[in-house]
């Protein structure tokens, strides 16, 4: 990069990529209308965001800064740590239970880390001279605990909200924590950028559109298996990073990369083999695909059902009214149906109907 040697742009490369992401899904969200626009969000959970975004801008920030003290191989070896910490959040804030699998699949894709940093030894790349190991350790570790945090927060929003929403707020405060943070910092070295040399602006335009990338897709990833999954599926970065190497910086190839790949292929695919839903009680995940088939099905069920509207009766006492009615029985039949995919809410009803000594019983389905 023709950059000065003396600059570093740690701050400023990520500060285009939250604006960007800020002009995009900020104005997307602002366009919105009712409770999923701009201002009900910033009401009701503004704050609860920008403690996200500042834990995403110093991740950014302290593993980027932590190649200045420690070598490649501690980075990539120190920053697997958002893993462990992703999974006790899960555990602990999201109520996710794992399983063997789970555990085995995390295992394998280390496994796979282990063989790159042997890899990386062998190569004797390590023989830069690292200003101070502890530091960049320590800044190395903190910034993947914080990854951690902002993943774990990123897997709530977009399975009880939605991705528009994270990234529009992750773009805002974002842009504000690191903006400031950039004034503070890299303003001296901000002003040293030639942006009339393309060369040296392209870089810097690749490594924002990459990340911007990176942050659109990561939460449909997320969504679709969970902060866990997307994080082994991100080790084969330090594969990819280390191939492109050979081309780059003429590096020898190590048939360990080649065996890392698939350990970590092997290990995601291990830990999706069953999914790891969340425990929280504000979790809602039907679709709406699922809901318009459940309706259907409701409408095509040639069922009578009778039910009875108890007041703390017993169900034959006189205290009962019976009641048929069509239009609950196709709905009593949606329940049923969506029982399994919406079993926390069931739950819930459930209790909450008992509590007020109000229920409903089937009784005679003809069905």
């Amino acid at each position: 990069m023709a950059f000065p040697q003396s600059a570093s742009f740690f701050i400023t490369q990520s500060f285009l990529t939250y604006v960007l992401l800020c002009t995009v899904f900020t104005t997307w969200l602002a366009c919105r209308s009712g409770d999923q626009g701009l201002i009900p969000v910033l009401r009701n959970r503004g704050w609860k965001y920008f403690l996200v975004a500042a834990a995403d801008v110093e991740a950014n920030f302290l593993l980027v800064k932590a190649y200045q003290y420690t070598s490649l191989t501690s980075v990539q070896l120190l920053d697997c740590f958002t893993i462990p910490v992703v999974l006790a959040l899960s555990w602990i804030l999201l109520k996710v239970r794992y399983k063997i699998v789970h555990i085995l699949g995390v295992g394998v894709a280390l496994l796979g880390v282990g063989c790159l940093v042997w890899a990386d030894l062998e190569e004797d790349k390590t023989s830069q001279i690292a200003s101070n190991r502890l530091l960049g350790d320590m800044l190395c570790l903190t910034g993947a605990a914080l990854y951690g945090v902002s993943n774990i927060a990123e897997e709530f929003v977009v399975k009880t909200y939605n991705r528009v929403e994270f990234l529009g707020m992750l773009g805002l405060f974002g842009s504000v924590v690191n903006g400031i943070q950039l004034a503070i910092l890299e303003r001296t070295e901000l002003a040293v950028i030639n942006w009339e040399e393309w060369e040296e602006v392209s870089f810097l335009l690749g490594y924002t559109m990459c990340l911007f990338f990176l942050y659109v897709t990561l939460p449909i990833v997320i969504k679709n298996a969970s902060a866990t999954a997307a994080n082994l599926s991100l080790l084969t970065a330090d594969f990819y990073s280390l191939l492109i190497g050979i081309y780059i910086f003429n590096n020898q190839f190590h048939w360990l990369y080649v065996l890392s790949f698939f350990l970590f292929f092997i290990g995601v695919l291990i830990y999706c083999l069953q999914p790891t839903p969340l425990g929280t009680a504000q979790y809602r995940e039907i679709s709406v695909t699922e809901l318009q088939g459940d309706l259907e099905l409701a409408n095509q069920t040639p069922c009578s059902t009778n039910t009875y509207n108890s007041i703390g009766s017993a169900r034959d006492s006189p205290g009962f009214e019976h009641i048929e009615d069509s239009e609950r029985t196709k709905s009593m039949t949606v329940v049923s149906i969506s029982h399994a995919v919406s079993v926390h809410a069931a739950d819930e009803g459930e209790r909450s109907a008992k509590r007020n000594g109000n229920a409903r019983f089937p009784y005679e389905n003809t069905c």
